[in-house]
């Protein structure tokens, strides 16, 4: 059983930054696809990048250039850098998990979910 908590939310003002956090309980850089996932209130949830040791960041179109997703091996912590923040961002941000060398945007494809961390605009 692998157990996943994010943190790092808050609420940022457009073109502000945050950094997500995803605590993974057993190591997954090695044979883990790791992704972040998001959903907006009235929307479905939405791949945002996914990452594993055998292949580059993939990003949503939506993301790419703006947010980073990394990997820390040494704590088994995976990363979401979010820069320049837009109102279309905001949404509960979820890390999953799946042990398959191989990603999939499709949330299906996972196994393992965190409980989520809500990221918002301020006026």
């Amino acid at each position: 059983q692998v157990q996943l908590v994010e943190s790092g939310g808050g609420a940022v003002q457009a073109g502000g930054a945050l950094r997500l956090s995803c605590a993974a309980s057993v190591s997954t850089a090695t044979t883990f696809c790791m992704g972040w996932f998001r959903q907006a209130p009235g929307k479905e949830r939405e791949w945002v990048a996914s990452i594993n040791v055998c292949a580059p960041s993939w990003y949503a179109a939506s993301v790419r250039g703006r947010f980073t997703i990394s990997q820390d091996s040494a704590t088994n912590t995976l990363y979401l850098q979010m820069n320049n923040l837009k109102p279309e961002d905001p949404a509960l941000y979820y890390c999953a998990a799946v042990d398959r060398g191989l990603c999939s945007p499709d949330d299906r494809y996972m196994h393992y979910w965190g409980k989520g961390t809500l990221v918002i605009i301020s006026s």
